[in-house]
């Protein structure tokens, strides 16, 4: 349970708290504030945080959407915006009515005044849970309280995260009726699986009560739950769609079909940083719990240090420095911090940031040699970024935060040991945190890639030709076709034919 047992003592033992307590008692009755009312500010205060970083969250959708845009094609422009604009109404009535049950039934967060679960578990038991049940479509009191609404806003924000990364791996060539199939599939079924095994308390969280391995599967923030999750979805959604028209040569090259707005894509990713403070510092769901601060500086440091490695990086290859992998170095140093975040040193976010930075260039090109098309990186950005970040708490966390309280420790664990969440570079216990970290990871590339690739099979096979238009809507461009209205007009010219920067593509026999 993410949040549950990491840090108990907040909410009571707020200094912030007390002395503002204080203060307003001594002013207002001339006696000093009890332990209730200090209890209660802190609660209020920690809930406002939470809904501060969902607003955040929520404002980084803006950010997916034109850098998404910005990185396709003119004559799709409408069609890939609409995908991001749309992803945030259709998952999150997914979520509300069946996924977050299914993720947090069995969950509560005290914190912030959110104090008995909506339901329970549904499928398992005691530290084998995978799935729970209960408070379905917002139902029963447990949901209906500040706290308990205040935690689904901030969780569906997150679910919405994971919904939006297949639209930019599987743009330009998605059909819409199959894209809002799979926003209802990811917030009802495909996220809060995964999320119930980690955030929600089940099997991967208790790997450490159940096999003894660290302190079980850990993710600050969501490198893997959210970032891999919805990385390894587009991959599988990107092979089954295949390759857009023109993009790859018969001997197998690649050609570049270039993005429309660099300057909108760039401008997306500023929006993404901003919004990347409430996706990480909020997720210590107390403002009293001042380890934000170090989370906030982790995420700007590993960010600045992605775009500036990718930066030098791309120079010392290709003699430019490559706006849109800048982009993409920055955003890969953002998403393999954020599981660590919380847990390292501000040299290991500078060593996560140039890991991000350099090898996220190399994903992309090594997916393309492979003949998938993910036209805005999105597979290597979040898929192997992700899966770094994972992997990365059970290297670099020093052991400092999580501390166990009475004998339990994050996730529930109970132990004898006295240090926090801990990496293999500051002791032998690492090793068993490690091993949680990798078994999460391979979850993620096994069952959870089968899932999204199984939906996505299925549902090109029943819809009625497939989830792909036709290579006529294609070279078109799909915004006429598909949403009946151009993102440019002033680019529709004659014969149907959309121009401008990157509004063209080859047909098939200009490529012979």
């Amino acid at each position: 349970m993410r949040g549950r047992y990491k840090k108990l003592i907040i909410g009571g033992a707020a200094t912030i708290g007390a002395t503002t307590c204080g203060l307003l008692a001594s002013g207002v009755a001339g006696a000093q504030a009890g332990p209730s009312e200090v209890e209660l500010l802190g609660k209020q205060i920690n809930l406002l945080w939470v809904v501060l970083g969902s607003v955040l969250v929520i404002f980084m959708q803006a950010g997916f959407a034109l850098v998404e845009t910005g990185f396709c094609r003119a004559k799709h422009a409408a069609h890939v915006m609409s995908t991001n604009f749309a992803i945030f109404g259709v998952g999150f009535v997914a979520f509300f009515l069946i996924g977050f049950p299914l993720m947090f039934g069995g969950y509560s967060l005290p914190v912030i005044g959110f104090d008995e679960p909506v339901g329970h578990a549904l499928i398992g038991s005691g530290h084998w849970v995978f799935a729970y049940g209960g408070g379905w479509g917002g139902s029963g009191k447990a949901f209906y309280t500040a706290g308990g609404m205040g935690f689904f806003l901030y969780m569906a924000a997150f679910m919405d995260t994971v919904a939006t990364i297949p639209t930019g791996a599987m743009a330009e060539r998605w059909k819409w009726n199959a894209f809002v199939g799979w926003g209802f599939f990811c917030g009802a079924i495909y996220y809060p699986i995964f999320g119930a095994w980690t955030w929600g308390g089940g099997w991967l969280a208790q790997l450490g009560n159940s096999m003894d391995l660290g302190y079980g599967y850990v993710d600050f923030a969501g490198s893997g739950v959210v970032h891999a999750v919805g990385g390894v979805a587009g991959l599988a959604g990107a092979i089954v769609l295949g390759p857009r028209i023109g993009k790859f040569n018969k001997d197998g090259s690649a050609n570049t079909l270039a993005g429309h707005h660099i300057p909108m894509a760039m401008l997306g990713t500023f929006i993404l940083l901003f919004g990347w403070f409430g996706f990480n510092a909020a997720s210590t769901f107390a403002a009293t719990d001042v380890r934000f601060a170090v989370v906030a500086a982790n995420t700007a440091i590993a960010g600045a240090f992605g775009a500036v490695a990718a930066m030098f990086f791309m120079q010392i290859r290709t003699g430019k420095p490559d706006p849109g992998m800048m982009v993409n170095g920055m955003l890969g140093g953002l998403v393999i911090v954020t599981a660590p975040c919380a847990f390292i040193q501000p040299w290991a976010a500078a060593v996560l940031g140039i890991l991000g930075g350099t090898l996220i260039p190399l994903a992309a090109e090594f997916i393309e040699s492979r003949g998938i098309d993910d036209p805005v990186g999105a597979v290597a950005v979040h898929g192997v970024g992700g899966t770094l970040g994972v992997l990365a708490v059970g290297i670099f966390a020093d052991g400092q935060y999580g501390t166990p309280v009475d004998g339990v420790a994050w996730n529930a664990t109970e132990t004898s040991s006295s240090h926090g969440v801990m990496g293999i570079l500051y002791g032998t216990d690492g090793w068993g945190q490690l091993a949680s970290q990798a078994i999460g990871a391979l979850v993620i590339w096994t069952v959870i890639f089968g899932i999204a690739y199984t939906f996505f099979k299925v549902q090109n096979k029943v819809m009625k030709g497939g989830i792909r238009p036709t290579a006529e809507m294609e070279l078109e461009g799909m915004d006429i076709p598909e949403m009946g209205a151009l993102a440019y007009p002033e680019f529709h010219l004659h014969d149907d034919q959309v121009t401008g920067h990157g509004g063209g593509s080859p047909t098939e026999e200009e490529l012979v």
